[in-house]
C-alpha cells in the first residue's frame, strides 16, 4: 500500500481521459470510468486491489514511472558489492573510499599483473578478496563474487567508477517493486580536476554508458534497451547463476535480456548516479567503442528477436524507400501511403472517440521513427555500404550526407555538450565509425549478419 507511480512524459490522455497513449511500445490504453479517477494529477496510489492492478498495468506498459521520494528505504545492510579487478589498484582505492563501511564487499581479482597492489588495497579498506588463477573477464569475476554473496541484494561495480552516497539507497527502493530484479543508475563522465581533453567532452555529453535524464522501463526495442555493467543493483535470488560466463563483452545486455524474458521488470533511474572513468586518448576510445559493437553476433545468437538494429512496420518501409528515391513525386507519395497507413491504424482504434486524431498521431511518429532509424543505419551499422554505394549513386550520397549532418546538428542541440560544433560532429562521426567496424567485425567472423538485418513486421509496437 502506498506505492505511488506517475505518468511519464510519453504517457498523454485523449477520449476525455477515457484513454491513455504512450508506453514502451507505444499502445492504447482504455480506462474505466473507475480507473480514470485512480489517476490524479497524472498520479496513482495503491490503495487497495483495483488501484494495484492499475499501478501494475501503468509500470509495466512503460506509461508511468515510480515516485522513489514516496517510497520507504530499505535496509542498506541487506546489500553485498561486488567488484571485479584486473590491475588499476588506484583506481580501485578511489571506488572503494566512495562505498564506504557501510555495505559489505567483495573484490574479485582476475588474475591481476600486481596482486600484490590488489591484496594491499583491499586490507586498507577491510573487504574480502577473492582471487582468480587465470583471467577470465569481468563476467566471469562478477559470478565469482555472486557465489559468495548471501544478501538479498547484490551491487555490482566496475574498478573505474565511483559512488554517491545516494546511489544504492536509492536504487534500493527499486525493489519495493517485488517484479523488479534489477536496477543501474546514470552513469556519467570522471572529472578528476585536471580538466577533460575534447574527447572526454564529448563522452560527458554522449557516452555510450550515458542513458539519458529520463527514468524508464528497461527492455529491448524500448527507449532505454539495456544497462551498463559498469554499477548494476539486483535481486540476488533473480540473478541466477549470474552473467554468462563466457561473455567478455555485451555480457550485461544479455543479462538485461534474460530477465525480461523471464517476466522480471528492469529499471533504469537517472536520480542515482556513478561517475565513470571514460578513456581520454583517441585510439583507446575508438578500440572500446569497436569492442562494444563485438557483441552484436553473439547477441544475435542468444536474442535474434531483440538485436534488429532497426524495426520497420512494412508501410514505414515503402515511405523511407520513396523517399530516399529523391523525385519529385516523392514527398507526396510518401503522404499519401502514411495515410493509407493512418486510416488502417484508426480501424483498430474503433474504442476511441477520435480514432483518426490518434492514428495520426500515431502515423507522423511512426514516419518519424522510420527516418531517425533510417539515418542511423546509414552512418552506423550500414556505414561501409552506404559509403560503398554512395560511390555510384549521386541521391545516396546526398542521403548519406544529410544524415551526418542532421544526426550531428539534432545530437548537439539535444546534449549542449561543452565542446564546439566542428569538433562534437566529428567525435560523433568516429564513434559511429568505430562501433559499425565491429559490428560488421563479428557478423563476418560469426559468420552471419542477421545482428544487421532490421526487423520488418506488420505490428512493429
Amino acid at each position: 500500500m502506498g506505492f505511488t507511480v506517475r505518468l511519464n512524459r510519453r504517457a498523454k490522455f485523449a477520449g476525455r481521459g477515457r484513454e491513455l497513449i504512450g508506453g514502451s511500445p507505444t499502445r492504447v490504453l482504455y480506462l474505466t470510468e473507475r480507473a480514470s479517477r485512480m489517476i490524479l494529477d497524472r498520479t496513482a496510489v495503491v490503495s487497495d486491489t483495483p488501484t494495484g492492478l492499475l499501478v501494475d498495468s501503468l509500470l509495466e506498459s512503460g506509461m508511468a514511472d515510480p515516485v522513489l521520494e514516496s517510497l520507504p528505504e530499505l535496509d542498506t545492510s541487506s546489500v553485498t558489492v561486488v567488484v571485479p579487478a584486473f590491475g588499476r589498484p588506484l583506481a580501485l582505492a578511489r571506488l572503494l573510499t566512495s562505498i564506504g563501511k557501510k555495505y559489505k564487499v567483495i573484490v574479485v581479482d582476475d588474475a591481476s599483473p600486481d596482486p600484490a597492489a590488489i591484496r594491499d588495497i583491499t586490507e586498507q579498506h577491510g573487504v574480502h578478496l577473492v582471487r582468480l588463477s587465470s583471467n577470465s573477464g569481468p563476467a566471469q569475476a562478477r559470478n565469482e563474487g555472486l557465489k559468495h554473496v548471501t544478501t538479498p541484494y547484490v551491487a555490482f561495480a566496475d574498478s573505474d567508477v565511483v559512488l554517491n552516497s545516494d546511489t544504492i539507497p536509492f536504487l534500493l527502493k527499486h525493489f519495493n517493486d517485488p517484479y523488479v530484479a534489477l536496477a543501474g543508475p546514470r552513469v556519467l563522465g570522471w572529472d578528476d580536476g585536471k580538466g577533460m581533453n575534447w574527447i572526454e567532452r564529448y563522452e560527458e555529453a554522449r557516452s555510450s554508458l550515458d542513458l539519458g535524464t529520463f527514468p524508464a522501463i528497461v527492455r529491448p526495442r524500448s527507449p532505454v534497451s539495456w544497462l551498463p555493467g559498469a554499477f548494476l543493483l539486483g535481486r540476488t535470488d533473480a540473478l541466477g547463476e549470474g552473467f554468462t560466463s563466457a561473455s567478455r563483452v555485451g555480457e550485461d545486455v544479455d543479462l538485461v535480456w534474460r530477465l525480461v524474458e523471464q517476466g522480471w521488470r528492469v529499471r533504469f533511474e537517472p536520480e542515482a548516479k556513478v561517475w565513470h572513468e571514460h578513456r581520454q586518448s583517441i585510439r583507446s576510445w575508438l578500440s572500446r567503442k569497436a569492442f562494444y559493437g563485438t557483441s552484436a553476433h553473439a547477441l544475435s545468437l542468444r536474442h535474434p528477436k531483440a538485436i534488429a538494429p532497426a524495426v520497420f512496420a512494412p508501410w514505414s518501409v515503402v515511405v523511407v524507400a520513396v523517399l530516399l528515391c529523391q523525385r519529385s513525386w516523392s514527398v507526396p507519395a510518401a503522404g499519401a501511403i502514411s495515410a493509407f497507413a493512418g486510416w488502417q491504424i484508426s480501424k483498430r482504434l474503433g474504442r476511441s472517440k477520435h480514432p483518426g486524431r490518434i492514428a495520426a498521431s500515431l502515423t507522423a511518429r511512426g514516419v518519424l521513427a522510420a527516418q531517425t532509424q533510417t539515418m542511423a543505419l546509414l552512418v552506423r551499422h550500414w556505414w561501409p555500404l552506404a559509403i560503398a554505394a554512395s560511390i555510384f549513386s549521386r541521391r545516396l550520397r546526398r542521403a548519406l550526407a544529410v544524415a551526418c549532418v542532421l544526426d550531428a546538428v539534432w545530437e548537439y542541440r539535444r546534449t549542449r555538450p561543452r565542446l564546439d560544433f566542428f569538433r562534437f560532429a566529428a567525435a560523433r562521426r568516429l564513434d559511429d565509425l568505430a562501433y559499425g567496424t565491429g559490428v560488421w567485425s563479428s557478423a563476418l567472423r560469426g559468420p552471419s549478419l542477421r545482428c544487421l538485418l532490421p526487423d520488418i513486421r506488420k505490428n512493429p509496437n
